[in-house]
């Protein structure tokens, strides 16, 4: 029997062929000759069996030949969501990676997004990002922008205007001896937060919303944190922020606050750890903090091209699962120098056959799994999964319709291969050139319109 909540709004669009998602009981479920039906406010309104065509016209009230059918090597399947990306560092992806995370960002990161007060270069790197990712099929980006309120204000305007959901920060930092002029008061972070935040709220744009963004330990004041924490709660809105990326940085956390017990401490004593909050990297917690995580509610974002590109560390995927800890890929712009959530995919299984080569009685991540990761478990990780991550009746179609057999596309397909086999070839090879369209809550946003 067909999955649907019944006739609410008129149905928009109905596909036929073949549905790729993850749900919580399992990694990798494949729906082969379904239909789905998207309604005029963007959202699924029925999933079911192609036999059952004629009996889901009636009760929806569409034609059965305005149904759209795919191609023998299409498939749907769900947006991808990148659960942590540097928007400004975007202009310098794929150079810059010669050195450790504290000393790069003291010679590359900070004095590039000090020049984000220039709104025209915010302009334009920020339209490369936000179509760049799109065109990849990122659907969802949890975006950290610079210190600059107007210029992230800037950022979450071009998200909305093509389309893409998207958290976007302001970065806060109080402290910051490396660049001149690149950090803010206390007193002007805390009044530049809540003005970026009464601004964007106020701009009622349906998919973006602000997200409270203390860079990380070693560039906040404990008073800085504290005052986010109580920003953050008192708007109910996420927060993001960085955590045990590096070892030389847990040092010094450890250092900078020595009346925490870790640096996990750090943030909860700040009231920063919140069913709303993703925290990049974590590639050294403790169980001890990844316990706290569970009980907090709070998540993490695994980026493994930055931590492999920085000589961070490797994060313990299979660890963190084991916790029950809340997980999303990311792809760490420009510290992982791939925009494409795909390359995460990538990575994330190059780093867990690592571990095994390290320790041959690791549980080696299959890549159903991290098939899951990168759809639904990023949006359990940005607390989004009631709208989006899977098709689910009710959730909002984001969604990536995916050629493998695109013209002059990277895939050769030799022979006619079961879905579960086209998907492992486009997650292993694929790339821009495979996604059809790209769909955000109803809308197509890719192939671009406009801008």
């Amino acid at each position: 029997m067909a999955n649907s909540k019944g006739p609410t709004t008129e149905i928009n669009y109905v596909y036929r062929g073949t549905f790729i998602h993850s749900t919580q009981q399992t990694p990798l479920q494949i729906l082969e000759d379904e239909v789905l039906g998207v309604d005029t406010d963007g959202k699924i309104a029925f999933i079911g069996k192609a036999a059952e065509l004629d009996s889901l016209s009636q009760t929806f009230g569409f034609s059965p030949s305005e149904v759209i059918q795919l191609a023998q090597h299409e498939f749907f399947m769900p947006g991808l969501v990148d659960t942590h990306i540097h928007a400004p560092q975007y202009s310098y992806a794929g150079t810059a990676l010669d050195m450790p995370l504290l000393e790069w960002l003291n010679k590359y990161t900070f004095p590039v997004e000090s020049r984000f007060k220039d709104l025209e270069f915010a302009q334009q790197v920020y339209s490369q990002v936000v179509k760049r990712t799109l065109r990849n099929g990122t659907t969802t980006a949890c975006y950290f922008a610079t210190i600059h309120t107007d210029a992230s204000l800037l950022l979450a305007q071009i998200a909305n205007d093509f389309g893409q959901r998207a958290l976007v920060g302001k970065v806060c930092m109080d402290r910051n001896n490396s660049v001149k002029h690149y950090k803010e008061t206390n007193q002007e972070s805390q009044d530049e937060t809540c003005r970026f935040i009464a601004e964007l709220l106020n701009k009622k744009y349906p998919l973006v919303r602000p997200v409270v963004t203390p860079r990380f330990a070693l560039s906040c004041t404990g008073a800085l944190m504290g005052q986010l924490g109580a920003i953050a709660k008192n708007n109910n809105l996420h927060i993001q922020s960085h955590i045990s990326e590096n070892v030389e940085e847990v040092k010094l956390v450890k250092e900078l606050f020595p009346e925490s017990k870790s640096y996990t401490d750090v943030y909860h004593k700040h009231n920063l750890l919140t069913d709303k909050t993703v925290m990049a990297h974590g590639c050294y917690l403790s169980d001890e903090e990844l316990a706290l995580f569970r009980e907090t509610g709070a998540s993490l974002s695994h980026c493994p091209n930055s931590n492999i590109s920085l000589c961070s560390g490797m994060l313990n995927v299979r660890n963190v699962l084991k916790h029950n800890v809340k997980l999303g890929l990311g792809t760490d712009v420009a510290g992982g120098y791939s925009a494409s959530m795909l390359d995460a995919v990538r990575r994330t299984l190059d780093t867990s056959k690592v571990l095994t080569i390290q320790d041959p009685e690791y549980d080696t991540l299959t890549f159903e799994e991290v098939f899951r990761l990168a759809t639904l478990g990023g949006s359990q990780a940005l607390s989004l999964d009631d709208r989006t991550g899977n098709f689910e009746v009710g959730k909002d179609f984001d969604a990536l319709r995916v050629n493998v057999a695109a013209a002059d596309g990277p895939i050769d397909l030799i022979k006619i291969e079961e879905p579960k086999i086209i998907l492992e070839k486009f997650l292993n090879l694929g790339d821009d050139r495979n996604i059809v369209e790209v769909f955000v809550a109803g809308r197509k946003v890719v192939p671009f319109t406009k801008q």
